[in-house]
């Protein structure tokens, strides 16, 4: 009886160390963030953007759908530290709560992703993305993985940097012909980092093909071209959200 008993005790611990996403049954969504932390040579921290990331989360959990945060490189992500001035209700729900604000603290890297696993992906925005998603071989291959097993694909403000280079499996480039949106070249300027970022994202998705659709300065703003969803700004992250979910409980 003891020995039955030990090992209940012990599968339970087990079950407990597991995330609760990985125990959730139905689709899931993977949400990246970028690990880079350094605004340029301004000499200021940058990272993700907060909202970007708990809007969405808070979206999709609602809409009983699993979801799982990596950044680029693993670890400790990096917020950006002006998005947490914000007098965010998500924000302060996510932090507060120790389960939430651990999945920040110790994520995965995106290269242990198998993009088999989900239904969809979002690219969280924030300026750190302007240096670490563009191009980036983990980025592509699972992006271009998600969305040719007819996946989701999304991003939000300046997460869409992402976007700018995946290449599908016939060398066709994921954005190109496709209605997008991001942070604006007015957005930017209006912010005065047109000098520090290494580009300014609105000019790289036109670049690349894509056919850019943006709203005036601040206001909410979610394209939806099929399997691919994009969003401008902050403003437009629970929308986003709100439409992943229902493209996913959709397939």
């Amino acid at each position: 009886m003891k020995k039955i008993l030990g090992a209940i005790l012990m599968l339970a611990a087990l079950l407990s160390a597991v995330p609760s996403f990985a125990r959730e049954e139905g689709p899931r969504v993977l949400m990246v963030l970028t690990s880079h932390s350094e605004l340029g040579d301004s000499g200021e921290k940058t990272g993700f953007w907060m909202a970007e990331l708990t809007h969405p989360y808070f979206a999709l959990r609602k809409a009983g759908i699993p979801v799982e945060i990596v950044s680029i490189s693993g670890g400790k992500a990096p917020v950006d530290p002006r998005s947490l001035k914000e007098d965010d209700e998500d924000n302060q729900r996510f932090l507060r709560d120790p389960q939430t604000r651990g999945l920040i603290e110790d994520t995965r890297p995106l290269s242990d992703v198998d993009p088999a696993n989900y239904a969809a992906v979002i690219f969280v925005g924030g300026h750190g993305t302007m240096w670490d998603f563009p191009d980036h071989a983990d980025v592509n291959r699972v992006a271009a993985g998600i969305y040719q097993a007819n996946g989701v694909v999304a991003a939000v403000c300046h997460g869409p940097a992402a976007l700018v280079g995946v290449t599908l499996g016939d060398g066709t480039k994921l954005i190109a012909g496709r209605r997008v949106t991001g942070f604006t070249n007015s957005e930017e300027r209006a912010v005065g980092l047109e000098d520090v970022v290494p580009f300014m994202l609105e000019d790289a998705l036109g670049k690349a093909g894509a056919r850019f659709q943006g709203a005036p300065d601040w206001e909410s703003n979610v394209v939806v071209d099929g399997r691919l969803i994009t969003g401008q700004n902050p403003a437009s992250a629970r929308a986003l959200g709100k439409a992943v979910a229902e493209a996913v409980k959709g397939q």
